[in-house]
Parts: C-alpha cells; structure tokens; sequence
C-alpha cells in the first residue's frame, strides 16, 4: 500500500491591521510679502501731492478773501509753491475756485448732516440752524464776490446751498404750522429771502463793514420770519446759552 506524499501547508500573506484615516498635514503658512520698495514710494508721493492740494487751497482762500483778484501768482507765494506747481493741481483759476467751491459744499453737507431733529421749538430751531450753518458761510464768505463777480456760475452756487436751503424750507414749514412765523410768503420763498439777507451780511463781514459771529446774523434772520425782534434776541441767547453745535469746518 503505496503512502500519499505529506501536504506542504499553504502560508497566506497576513493581513496589515487597518490604518487610521491619516489627515495630510497643514500647508505651511504662507508668509505676507512686505509692500514694495515702489508702492511705498507711489503712497508716499500721493500724500504729499494732497498735502500740497490742500495748502494751495487753504492759501486762495486766504489770498482771494483779502482781495478776490488775487492771481494765482499771488496764491503760489502763500502756499509757499512754484506757480508751476499750481497747475500742477488747477488747470487755471475757475478750477482753483472749483475746488473751493467743492470743499464749501462739503463743509455745508456736514454743517447739516448734524442738523438736529424738528423740536416742538420752531423759533429755537430756526436760531440753531443759522448758529449752525454760519461758520461755514463766513469761511468761504468769498466765493459770494467770486459769484458776483462770474468767476463761479450761478447753478454751481445753487448746488452748493441746497442741502441748506431743504433743510431751512422744512424749518419754515414747521414754524408756519405752530404759528411762530408769518404766514404771507410761503416757507421756501421766505427761506430765499432770509438766505439772501444772511448772504448780504457775509457779505458785509468780507468787506469789513462789521464782524459777528452768527449772533445777529441769527437775531435777524428770526426777525425776518416774523419774530419780534426782542423774543429773536433772546431766543438766540438761549439757544448759545444752551449749547450750539460746533462748527462744521
């Protein structure tokens, strides 16, 4: 009886135990590149270029509210640049008063942006606006020459009040309906009548012929409405005694 040859065991490959979900690692930081040696410079020269603006600006408003003939000859030496460097930044003198021009409304868009809400005090309200708006009027007091004079056209000057008139409509409406003020001319005629007297008094204060810091200016303005004038001059006494609000400018 013939003996079957022994089987040699079959050995399987062993299983590797499962791995663990490996999360790859985190990107290295990504370092922030340092600005350029070139945009450092380009930034640098912006800022001065509106610094130099700005002067040149503050001194043609210095220089054309001493004489509004004032060429940009004289402006240059105030603003301690080369007339070059005027033109620089204004074509000419209507861009050099343009940009007066621009930064009046922006003062005015401000002055009354902070306009306080209607109180049940329309007399006081109307003090407080004047009180309010004035430092703004007598700062750039020579662009009303400047306008007289051509040198800026009279839609550009509309512009420029318009956020002041819409605000001293409503004020003249509110007064109308509590009774305070006179009834004969309605609020936004009445509004241009009073913003041309408050006008002609700045413009007296440009030329010298007397100074005041928004207190008559107010008093009048009250008065104009309807007010009597002894109730008008302590309305606005009151309303300085009370707190008005900072000059915009």
């Amino acid at each position: 009886m013939s003996s079957r040859p022994a089987r040699t065991p079959t050995t399987r490959p062993r299983r590797s135990p499962a791995r663990p979900h490996e999360t790859p690692p985190p990107p290295a930081p990504t370092s922030t590149a340092s600005p350029s040696p070139t945009s450092t410079s380009t930034s640098a020269q912006r800022r001065d270029a509106r610094a130099t603006r700005a002067r040149i600006l503050d001194a043609a408003q210095r220089e054309l509210t001493r004489d509004p003939d004032s060429s940009l000859e004289d402006i240059a030496a105030a603003a301690g640049v080369a007339r070059r460097t005027v033109y620089v930044h204004f074509a000419g003198r209507a861009a050099l008063v343009e940009g007066l021009a621009a930064e009046a409304a922006e003062a005015i868009r401000r002055a009354v942006a902070g306009a306080p809400a209607p109180t049940p005090d329309a007399v006081a309200d109307l003090a407080r606006f004047v009180l309010m708006v004035w430092p703004v009027g007598d700062r750039y007091r020579t662009l009303i020459r400047l306008a007289r004079g051509q040198d800026l056209a009279p839609a550009r000057v509309d512009e420029l009040l318009t956020p002041a008139r819409d605000i001293a409509t409503r004020v003249f409406a509110h007064g109308r309906r509590q009774g305070v003020f006179q009834t004969t001319v309605p609020p936004d005629p009445l509004g241009r009548a009073i913003e041309a007297q408050l006008l002609a008094l700045l413009d007296c204060v440009d030329r010298g012929l007397c100074s005041d810091d928004g207190t008559g200016a107010a008093a009048a303005a009250l008065i104009a409405a309807g007010v009597a004038p002894d109730t008008a001059a302590a309305k606005v006494d009151h309303v300085r005694k009370s707190g008005s609000p900072p000059s915009p400018v």
